[in-house]
């Protein structure tokens, strides 16, 4: 199997179409397949292209060997924003098939997610009741939008995420996730947070709820307990930075919760894909999208 989008996109076609797709709805086929539209969905983040409309140009030049049919900006945008559940489907269904889902790591953890630059955009934002304005303790700035929170295995293929107001509470948010998916974490997982996810009563959650082990950096004001992780902690960061500065996750453009959430899922399901990709064709650097970036 080849390392190049062509064939990337070919096998996620396929395996889309076999294992994940639903069943063909009652009246006329759609032109464009729902595993076509994932796949058209995917390549966009790959090759760069934030905006739909520059998108939808191009792939009539460069992608028309691929697809039977490729539709026109409205209803693609149409197709992606309503394709969300399906897409949080697919990158679940594409993690249980690399061998790190046996694994018994998991690395979790937040990021914002800015939808809005100006105060003028915050008042006529669709978005308005359902994101809100947060504090970005890495870069040291203020945000309105979201918070991802994310799951992934060791090598940073998506579990499970969610989107959540950021003026909710990082612990409550990743609880609330695990518990909705509390057949992801096993018994006797190490589940490695940083120190945002300290307390008491989430490590009671993840140990009594889950049967899982929370590992994070000692606090300074508490016993030595795990040490200095911050090389292993890297391991997530390293994810966020991928899908924030590769996949283009801040440019996102959505305009309502279920845009934003969709292109959120696309972003995901791109580096998914990729990460699987990687394994079947026994690639040494599993995260690596160099090749699928032309």
């Amino acid at each position: 199997m080849k390392t190049n989008l062509d064939a990337l996109l070919a096998a996620l076609y396929v395996f889309i179409d076999d294992h994940v797709a639903p069943c063909r709805r009652i009246g006329r086929p759609p032109k464009l397949t729902d595993a076509e539209l994932l796949c058209l969905a995917v390549a966009q983040v790959l090759l760069g292209f934030p905006s739909a409309r520059h998108w939808i140009r191009f792939a009539h030049a460069r992608l028309g060997h691929l697809f039977r049919c490729l539709p026109q900006q409205s209803a693609y945008n149409k197709r992606l924003n309503a394709a969300g559940p399906l897409i949080s489907h697919v990158i679940e269904m594409l993690a249980r098939q690399v061998p790190t889902w046996r694994d018994s790591l998991r690395l979790i953890d937040s990021t914002p997610l800015p939808c809005a630059a100006s105060r003028e955009t915050v008042k006529r934002s669709e978005l308005t009741g359902h994101a809100g304005y947060g504090y970005c303790r890495s870069h040291s700035r203020f945000f309105w939008g979201f918070r991802l929170y994310l799951v992934t295995t060791a090598e940073g293929m998506p579990v499970t995420w969610c989107l959540a107001n950021p003026k909710i509470g990082e612990r409550e948010v990743m609880a609330a996730l695990l518990e909705r998916d509390h057949h992801l974490p096993r018994v006797g997982q190490v589940i490695l947070a940083d120190k945002g996810f300290a307390g008491r009563e989430f490590e009671a959650f993840v140990t009594d709820r889950l049967g899982a082990h929370l590992v994070r950096p000692d606090r300074k004001d508490e016993p030595v307990r795990f040490g200095k992780i911050a090389r292993v902690r890297q391991w997530i960061e390293a994810v966020i930075d991928t899908l924030k500065g590769q996949l283009s996750l801040e440019q996102h453009g959505g305009r309502t919760p279920t845009g934003v959430f969709a292109r959120t899922a696309q972003r995901l399901l791109a580096l998914a894909t990729a990460i699987w990709h990687n394994w079947n064709t026994g690639a040494a650097a599993k995260r690596s999208l160099i090749a699928y970036d032309h």
